[in-house]
C-alpha cells in the first residue's frame, strides 16, 4: 500500500469495502475503526514511521473522564497496523500479541501525538512499537508493542 493510501486509511477511519465489515446489524461498515479514529490527523508519514495527532474526544473517555484504556489499545492496534503498510505490505492479518503500558492520563480536549515505528517486518510477522504522548509536553501517556501475522500469498 502506498503512503497516501495509508494516510487516507488513518484519517478516514478505514476503507469503504466490506472486508472486516461490521457484524452488528444496523451499524455501518467498519464502525469501530471510525468511532475511534475520527479526528485523527497524520502529521508525518514515511516508510516505517507514522506520527499522528488528535484532540481527545469526549466519546473516548472512561468513567474517570480520561482516555479509556480500550481506546488507547485500539489506537495501538490500528496505527500500529497502518505503519506496516508503509513498508509496502499488501495486507496484515490478525494480531498475535499486543501489550500496552499505561503511564499517564489524557483528558478531553487535550492534544495527543501517536507515533508508530516498525521494529521488524518479515515474511510472516511484523512487530511495531506505538507511543502516545501529550503533544504540549511530550510526556508519555502509553507505550505499546504490537505483533501481527502478515497474510502470506499462496504459492499455488
Amino acid at each position: 500500500m502506498d503512503l497516501e493510501s495509508v494516510k487516507k486509511y488513518l484519517e478516514k477511519g478505514g476503507g469503504d469495502d466490506d472486508k472486516n465489515g461490521s457484524t452488528i446489524e444496523g451499524f455501518p461498515l467498519r464502525f469501530f475503526e471510525r468511532f475511534i479514529m475520527q479526528g485523527i490527523h497524520v502529521d508525518l508519514i514515511e516508510p516505517g514511521r507514522i506520527v499522528c495527532s488528535m484532540k481527545v474526544p469526549s466519546r473516548l473517555l472512561n468513567s474517570g473522564n480520561f482516555l479509556h484504556g480500550g481506546a488507547t489499545a485500539t489506537l495501538v492496534d490500528l496505527v500500529g497496523s497502518a505503519v506496516i503498510f508503509t513498508l509496502g505490505a499488501p495486507a496484515t492479518g490478525v494480531s498475535v500479541e499486543i501489550n500496552v503500558s499505561y503511564l499517564d492520563a489524557a483528558y478531553a480536549g487535550e492534544e495527543i501525538e501517536i507515533e508508530a515505528k516498525t521494529l521488524r517486518v518479515g515474511k510472516a510477522v511484523g512487530v511495531v512499537s506505538v507511543e502516545l504522548r501529550k503533544k504540549e509536553t511530550g510526556k508519555i501517556i502509553a507505550q505499546g508493542r504490537h505483533t501481527k501475522y502478515l497474510a502470506m500469498t499462496s504459492k499455488m
